[in-house]
């Protein structure tokens, strides 16, 4: 495996053979569903910068192996309503967190550009994965629930690979997965540090998902504002991946949408 660059390049993309992508508010759009969530708990969605922050806070201590997923899940209902003054016991957090994920589960649903994306990917001959920063299996309930459980080539969770984004150790184990060189390998996500910039020092084609374009631009690294974008922009550069005259369904077909 060669050893990621200091820093992050613009790369050429003629020799791309695979797109791996993110899946949280990249695919699926977890946001919504997430906020969704909150509503039936709640009643409202008034407080969903304080969930955001408290998710943020608690995800991180999952990421870094310092917690598991059901105590994090528990604890970050717990700091959510203390930041309201209500002290909540753990039986009571968990009840509440059991409600609120129940709704949000109803709730998963990938963005519109999902589908189109990866149709024309696929029929494009590039092969595809996930790297997601997530518990197994909970992961693929959810990749499952969406369709998606045959769709890509290879799954690639933090959870099962030992190392979480944006170490470079689990970009690698994609390519190894896939049997490609990393400058062979792009990979998409909506977050700039942990998605694009991590693929980059690992040495793939780091492209930010920055949806709405509302983060401002980055350096270094290509940005899109939609999976619309991607195909026109792997064609600009990729001579050898054919521009489709009408949206193919193989993949849709692949998975019995």
């Amino acid at each position: 495996m060669t050893s990621a660059p200091e820093t992050p390049t613009t790369h050429e993309l003629g020799q791309i053979k695979a797109v791996c992508l993110d899946f949280d508010d990249t695919l699926l759009d977890s946001g919504r569903a997430a906020r969704h969530s909150l509503r039936e708990l709640v009643g409202s969605d008034r407080a969903w910068p304080v969930w955001q922050r408290t998710t943020d806070q608690h995800y991180a201590r999952y990421v870094t192996n310092e917690v598991d997923f059901d105590v994090m899940c528990v604890e970050r209902t717990q700091a959510f309503f203390a930041a309201f003054g209500e002290k909540l016991d753990t039986a009571e957090a968990a009840r509440r967190e059991t409600l609120r994920m129940a709704a949000m589960q109803r709730a998963w649903a990938l963005y519109d550009d999902a589908w189109p994306c990866l149709d024309w990917l696929r029929a494009s001959g590039l092969r595809l994965a996930v790297i997601t920063n997530a518990p197994s299996a909970y992961q693929r309930k959810k990749i499952a629930a969406v369709g998606l459980a045959d769709a890509f080539d290879e799954l690639i969770i933090s959870a099962e690979a030992g190392v979480a984004k944006p170490d470079p150790r689990i970009f690698h184990a994609a390519c190894d997965a896939l049997g490609l060189r990393p400058e062979e390998v792009a990979h998409v996500g909506d977050k700039l540090d942990i998605d694009a910039l991590g693929a980059a020092r690992a040495g793939l084609h780091g492209i930010w998902l920055n949806r709405g374009g509302n983060q401002g631009p980055a350096a270094n690294v290509p940005t899109i504002t939609g999976l619309h974008q991607l195909p026109e922009f792997l064609v600009a550069d990729l001579p050898a991946v054919p521009a489709p005259a009408q949206p193919p369904r193989r993949t849709a077909e692949l998975v019995g949408r």
